[in-house]
């Protein structure tokens, strides 16, 4: 049997929050999907998923930045899509000449915006406001956090 056979299938994601020098939350809107989100996306195949938010944030947002810790990993089962992890990393602070030189990516953005945590829960899906709120914290004391969905396939 061939070794792709032989394990579980999961897809991971990785997303990066960024903040601006007040502490809000940096927020996409995809085209696609009526809610907002952390600018991020799949990790590809042979890809890390630290360089996989690397790639994404440039790819979105067309910004070149470090990306420092992991802050958030979230089991997450969609029934459409699978199982997945979502990592969350670090982006640090988008100063406002760094912010200035967003430039989004057309065929998959719309928008951005930086929104206080309060702000976030009226613009992101529920799965996506613990995960936000949860890397926020992260971010400010230092802790790393493990997240999992109540949700389960079969």
């Amino acid at each position: 049997m061939p070794a792709s056979e032989q394990y579980p299938h999961k897809y991971l994601a990785a997303a990066a929050l960024f903040v601006d020098d007040g502490g809000r939350v940096l927020l996409v809107k995809p085209h696609y999907r009526p809610t907002w989100n952390l600018p991020g996306g799949i990790v590809e195949d042979d890809e890390s998923p630290l360089a996989g938010c690397i790639r994404e944030v440039r790819e979105e947002l067309g910004l070149s930045v470090p990306i420092a810790r992991m802050l958030v990993a979230d089991y997450r089962v969609n029934p459409q899509a699978g199982e997945s992890i979502q990592f969350v990393f670090d982006g640090g602070v988008l100063g406002d000449a760094t912010a200035d030189s967003i430039v989004l990516q057309a065929e998959e953005l719309t928008d951005w915006r930086f929104v206080t945590l309060a702000e976030s829960e009226e613009l992101l899906a529920a799965h996506m406001i613990r995960r936000v709120v949860a890397a926020a914290e992260a971010r400010t004391s230092g802790a790393t956090y493990y997240l999992e969905a109540e949700l389960r396939l079969g």
